[in-house]
């Protein structure tokens, strides 16, 4: 009964490796289609399309990211400095609401958590939120139209550093740093943050992703005439995606509409514009596996 027990377990085993091997084999499969397709020549890829072995290999789109720097350059930067800013903010705001309801002596916890769910399922849509972000606030055309419409609180996030605080800190703990004389401020500071590393890296990875690949905001709030300095390396790619010549079209740049390789510059910005995540979430992988599997439980 054990041998079979055994051999059963080692089968399951062998299923689930083969699944799981090619569930990433063809979800890697795309991405290495997009970096061949920005080596590949522009007019091979306008007459052959894409392929995994194009005949014809070409640095022309990386050559021409390179030439337009201070177009791209500056979108890649504007993305960095949303996606910092955004995911700080983001973090802060969702830690300390988080902390709060997590306490169940807090009177009224369980309105502001059923206000925050209940965002989940209603929301004013967009334009009553255009019409906030735009005629009250005032953001269109700065930097905080990148940034506002996606810093209000996830409810998803909220539950998971919540769920994190209840179950992975001790309460002993905090009463005895409050019995000691730490002030609630003091107790989240130097007790809480550091114990919560692995959950705020993990939503801190999911905002940052998001902020990264945001382009609707910018859709809504910026302009071309007054909000084009402030694209991000989404917006100049969609942007691009709309109309091949927007790059050529603009002010800035003195290359021809006819030089520019319409085709094989998607891709080759494409690739730039994935790289940074890609280069960061190997050093996020533990933190966000654990604060997944820890912030999803709840006693």
């Amino acid at each position: 009964m054990k041998e079979k027990r055994m051999k059963e377990s080692t089968v399951w085993q062998i299923a689930a490796h083969a699944v799981m091997i090619t569930g990433s084999v063809l979800a890697v499969f795309p991405f290495v289609l997009l970096v061949i397709a920005s080596f590949t020549d522009n007019q091979t890829a306008l007459m052959n399309g894409y392929s995994f072995f194009p005949e014809k290999w070409s640095l022309e789109a990386y050559s021409y990211i390179a030439r337009e720097w201070m177009t791209v350059g500056r979108a890649y930067l504007m993305t960095i400095a949303v996606t910092v800013i955004g995911t700080v903010l983001s973090l802060v705001i969702t830690s300390t609401f988080a902390f709060a309801v997590s306490n169940d002596k807090l009177p009224g916890h369980k309105i502001l958590m059923f206000m925050s769910i209940f965002t989940m399922l209603f929301n004013g849509g967009i334009v009553a939120s255009y019409y906030i972000y735009s005629n009250i606030f005032h953001i269109k055309n700065t930097i905080w139209a990148l940034i506002v419409p996606s810093l209000l609180m996830s409810p998803f996030n909220v539950v998971l550093v919540k769920n994190y605080y209840q179950n992975s800190i001790s309460s002993s703990i905090l009463e005895a740093a409050q019995i000691d004389g730490a002030s609630v401020f003091q107790v989240f500071r130097k007790i809480v943050l550091p114990l919560s590393v692995p959950i705020l890296a993990t939503i801190g990875l999911m905002t940052a992703i998001a902020y990264w690949n945001d382009w609707t905001n910018g859709l809504y709030f910026l302009t071309e005439k007054d909000g084009a300095n402030l694209y991000t390396i989404q917006l100049v790619l969609n942007k691009i995606n709309e109309n091949v010549n927007f790059l050529a079209n603009n002010s800035e740049l003195s290359v021809r509409a006819a030089s520019m390789p319409s085709t094989t510059i998607r891709m080759a910005i494409a690739v730039v514009g994935v790289l940074p995540i890609m280069i960061a979430y190997p050093f996020f992988q533990k933190y966000f596996v654990k604060g997944i599997t820890l912030g999803g439980v709840k006693e």
